[in-house]
């Protein structure tokens, strides 16, 4: 078996959308049956290939990135590209234009790819038009361009899948060998393992396993990549670098030299989205004056440009802290248009690499250690209201950890005293406003996120952020608007249940969220929880872990540390995910070495505040375990390292 199939994701096979087993609309299934028979393609491939393309997906007559429509992801190479987001965007400096060696990095138009929507309108003999717009025509354009490929290639029109892997590969339109291979793998582990999930157009769609199938052996060489390049085998990674220089005596960018993990463990992947064209950030990372991230992934067909090596730190989090623990990773994209730009191209690359990077330094999957910019914490009180909101509601969290192997799922009872947050992505679609232009009501979609009121009813407030809004304004439903919502993978402690509501402790208070029993937004959960020590009426929280006094070496000034604006009262219980030790590195030179980390010896527990993580001193709580809850919190590095 090839390196490319060893490395194959897994996915989430079953996605019932109701008790009923699903909506009775099955035209879009009837489609794939018909184009099929009409074209002489195993039904099998052609869904596997839609599968890819799109997760069956049609996006009514709404273009991506490069022009891609419909179930097929069928490119219009001769179409407008989708308009961006017109307001409330911090954009990306374009100061500098994209180096002749970042070309291969920037979004471009598919003009030359299989999946070519003006060829298979004339192999159809209809108005391109047509297949942007209805299902079946695009569906028969698919089946029709992967039967004329079979015939280029020589070979027949079988009734055997595995005959067709040639074909699928040349379906992924690129030039790269072990990219292609990946891409026909990842169609055939589909075929294999089989699917079932409702579409954005309320399609049931089922694709039978088929066991017998099996990836196809090796062929390729290996992906095309830099040698600076830390990659899985099989992504086509290039090497963009970031600059570290001097800007002046007070001043350098854009990153810090480190020996991570020998010096500090990495044990954080922070997921970001650019909030701008991939152009536009490869401008930017080649600016000193600007951020920096160790990885970027380009939409269109999931191509990772690295910046940063990964033993150095990014700054990528606003969160130094965090920084010297992670590896930042950017994908091209605007939250508020995940159609147009969260390809499943784009999530299968990320998901390989993250997998890669978490086997390389002993990251575990879950959401304490795989988590977006919107949720990291905020290092100070000042620093809450700048923090960043990507990659947003609609990134698909779990889709992602089925991709990375690690599926989200229960671990407990619906009574239990920790819930996981897990809506059914598909049929979980709350209302927000923004996506299009400041108050108007975005087009319902499927969400991650679960909204929190102050009492057990959809009428009553929103749960207020006194960090995010220190002025006192009310939390909205904004696409941008972070205050009263939580994420598919958090985990929290019930403070109380009533009927189909549940309240969490939150940021020091109760926060309901709807969670009815037909249609649940969380599940049971096993953990570990944190309570302010027997005699304390409340302690403080932190967005960081800093040193303690003593850990500072001499002519080495201590960070301040300042609590955030939150407390956690007697009584209350946090959900926390590791026990970690302070650090700090001290950046006030331009150091032609890694400057030292100072560690500390005084513990924390990393505990779920809010939407975002948070820190608590060891000293100030004690640790209470839910039924089966494994071992204890377990520990960031050894205390010795930290």
């Amino acid at each position: 078996m090839s390196a490319s199939a060893a490395l194959l994701l897994p996915l989430l096979l079953l996605d019932h959308s109701d008790d009923g087993g699903g909506p009775s609309d099955n035209r879009l299934q009837d489609d794939y049956t018909a184009a099929a028979a009409e074209y002489h393609v195993p039904r099998s491939v052609l869904m596997g290939v839609s599968y890819l393309q799109s997760r069956w997906d049609s996006h009514p007559g709404v273009a991506s990135v490069v022009g891609g429509y419909g179930p097929m992801h069928l490119v219009d190479s001769a179409g407008p590209p989708p308009e961006q987001p017109r307001h409330h965007v911090t954009p990306r400096p374009q100061t500098l234009t994209p180096s002749p060696a970042a070309s291969h990095g920037t979004a471009s138009r598919n003009t030359g790819g299989q999946a070519d929507l003006r060829r298979a309108a004339g192999l159809l003999k209809l108005p391109p038009e047509r297949l942007q717009k209805d299902d079946a025509a695009n569906v028969r354009g698919g089946a029709a361009l992967l039967a004329a490929t079979q015939r280029g290639l020589g070979k027949p029109l079988s009734a055997d899948p595995a005959q067709w892997w040639e074909a699928v590969a040349k379906f992924a339109g690129t030039t790269d060998s072990a990219q292609a291979e990946a891409y026909a793998n990842d169609v055939f582990d589909v075929i294999r393992k089989g699917a079932d999930r409702v579409t954005d157009a309320g399609q049931h769609v089922i694709l039978a396993a088929s066991p017998q199938v099996r990836p196809h052996p090796a062929t390729a060489q290996g992906a095309q990549r830099s040698k600076n390049t830390e990659c899985p085998p099989e992504l086509n990674c290039s090497w963009l670098s970031a600059p570290y220089v001097r800007i002046n005596e007070d001043a350098y960018g854009n990153h810090d030299l480190a020996n991570r993990p020998k010096d500090q463990r990495i044990e954080y992947i922070v997921i970001h989205d650019t909030e701008a064209p991939l152009a536009s950030m490869l401008a930017t990372i080649q600016d000193p004056e600007e951020a920096s991230w160790h990885y970027s992934i380009r939409s269109s067909d999931g191509h990772v440009t690295q910046h940063v090596k990964t033993k150095d730190a990014a700054w990528h989090s606003g969160n130094q802290f965090v920084n010297g623990r992670s590896i930042g990773i950017e994908h091209e994209g605007f939250l508020r248009q995940p159609d147009a730009w969260y390809t499943e191209q784009m999530y299968r690359s990320s998901a390989r690499l993250v997998k890669y990077l978490a086997k390389r330094y002993s990251i575990p999957l879950d959401r304490w250690h795989i988590f977006g910019h919107d949720n990291v914490p905020s290092p100070t009180e000042g620093s809450i209201p700048d923090m960043h909101d990507d990659p947003g509601p609609f990134w698909d969290w779990r889709h992602y950890f089925d991709l990375l192997g690690a599926p989200l799922k229960a671990t407990a009872g619906p009574d239990s005293d920790v819930v996981m947050i897990l809506p059914d992505y598909a049929k979980h679609k709350p209302v927000f406003t923004g996506c299009s232009e400041k108050g108007a009501t975005c087009a319902p979609h499927g969400s991650s996120a679960v909204r929190l009121y102050t009492e057990p009813s959809e009428d009553a407030p929103l749960i207020q952020d006194p960090g995010r809004r220190p002025d006192g304004d009310d939390a909205t439903v904004d696409v941008d608007d972070l205050a009263s919502r939580v994420s598919t993978g958090q985990s929290f402690a019930v403070a109380e249940r009533r009927g189909d509501w549940t309240a969490i402790w939150f940021q020091g208070h109760k926060a309901w969220f709807k969670n009815p029993k037909k249609q649940p937004t969380a599940v049971g959960a096993r953990g570990h929880m944190i309570t302010p020590k027997a005699g304390r009426s409340e302690i403080q929280v932190y967005g960081r872990a800093l040193p303690e006094e003593s850990a500072y070496p001499d002519g080495v000034d201590e960070a301040q540390e300042t609590p955030l604006p939150y407390t956690i009262k007697a009584g209350q219980r946090y959900v926390t995910g590791a026990r970690v030790f302070g650090s700090y590195v001290d950046r006030s030179s331009f150091p032609d070495v890694p400057a030292p980390v100072i560690k500390g010896q005084e513990p924390y527990y990393e505990i779920q505040l809010d939407h975002r993580l948070a820190y608590v001193r060891a000293s100030d709580v004690d640790v209470i375990s839910t039924p089966g809850a494994a071992g204890a919190p377990a520990h960031a590095g050894p205390t010795p390292q930290r």
